[in-house]
């Protein structure tokens, strides 16, 4: 591990965006006086009755939820997306703007309300992983789907507006900002290199084995080098594979392990439900080839000193560049420290 990454301010190159990312291990000493998150201590109850997204329930729009065993998904009540939404462009000077469809979906991952991935076992999860399978193939045939984006947004910091375990796919037309930046990269690399810029890059990553958290025999858990976030991670399939289709069904138990044993380290860090926002980015179904697409998923956790103490991404982040205390290494040391050896 180079020695002056971890005491002087430099910069990151984020190999999949194109963009750079400050980080400034020296302010980790700063003491905090800022804003302090509220943690609720109190145990959930496995059902409530005033849930939306409890099995049995009557939503905001009169649909009663099924009495679901395992996962359920519904289209969203109030999707940010329009199915019907008439076409139209506005071309007017610097004034630009264009229609955009798209299908929005909720996923609850169990009717238990008081869960959360971190407490799902493997092949709990797997069936989520599946259900992802399926929304992914179902909504990319559609002709007007071009991109579908699978995430979750956990704990109330991160605006989870429901605490019963869930997430959301929103599909739409066109590819949204972040994946153009990273099909963009991903392509250049590929029509240099003729393989995978996320293959190559995992290759470096187990050879140093400084952000190293966990892998099985299909994935690998990781800090990114250039990640954002205080305890940001990565979990990257071994294989080139462009999308979670490529996937066998020992490798999706293996990636639920993955999700399984980041999540539970995630809870031991602080002691708390650890709030992340997670998506998964992968090939656009827009009928091209899209081989230059290695798929991965990414969580982005605000935390940084206590479950109280939350990164806020302002000022010099909102007019400059990211910018992060904690270094990648001591981020990847911190959570390894709580992945049981076995």
């Amino acid at each position: 591990m180079n020695s002056q990454l971890q005491d002087y301010s430099h910069k990151r190159f984020n190999i999949l965006t194109g963009e750079w990312v400050l980080v400034s291990p020296h302010r980790a000493k700063r003491p905090w006086q800022g804003q302090n998150e509220e943690t609720s201590k109190k145990k959930r109850e496995t059902y409530n009755e005033n849930c939306y997204l409890c099995a049995g329930n009557t939503r905001i729009n009169g649909e009663i939820n099924p009495d679901y065993k395992d996962v359920f998904v519904f289209t969203n009540d109030f999707a940010a997306l329009q199915k019907d939404a008439p076409d139209f462009k506005l071309n007017d000077g610097l004034l630009i703007a264009e229609s955009e469809k798209g299908i929005c979906k909720v996923i609850c991952f169990s009717p238990d309300h008081s869960k959360s991935l971190a407490d799902m076992t493997p092949k709990e999860i797997k069936k989520v992983v599946i259900a992802w399978q399926n929304e992914y193939k179902t909504l990319g045939a559609k002709a007007f789907i071009n991109y579908v984006q699978i995430f979750e947004n956990k704990g109330a910091v991160m605006g989870c507006s429901n605490p019963h375990p869930h997430g959301q796919i929103w599909s739409q037309s066109t590819l949204p900002n972040e994946v153009l930046k990273k099909d963009t990269q991903q392509l250049n690399y590929f029509r240099k290199k003729n393989t995978s810029l996320l293959k190559d890059y995992l290759i470096q990553e187990l050879e140093k084995n400084e952000r190293i958290i966990y892998k099985n025999k299909a994935f690998v858990i990781l800090v990114p080098f250039w990640a954002i976030w205080p305890f940001e991670a990565m979990i990257v399939p071994k294989k080139h594979q462009k999308n979670i289709l490529e996937m066998n069904s020992d490798e999706t138990l293996l990636y639920a392990e993955a999700i399984s044993v980041l999540t539970k380290a995630y809870d031991k860090i602080f002691n708390t439900s650890f709030p992340y926002s997670s998506g998964i980015h992968q090939a656009p179904t827009n009928n091209k080839d899209n081989t230059h697409w290695h798929w991965h998923m990414s969580f982005y956790p605000p935390l940084l000193r206590s479950a109280t103490v939350k990164k806020f991404m302002v000022g010099y982040e909102m007019f400059g560049t990211p910018q992060r205390d904690i270094t990648a290494e001591k981020a990847a040391k911190t959570i390894k420290n709580f992945i049981p050896l076995h």
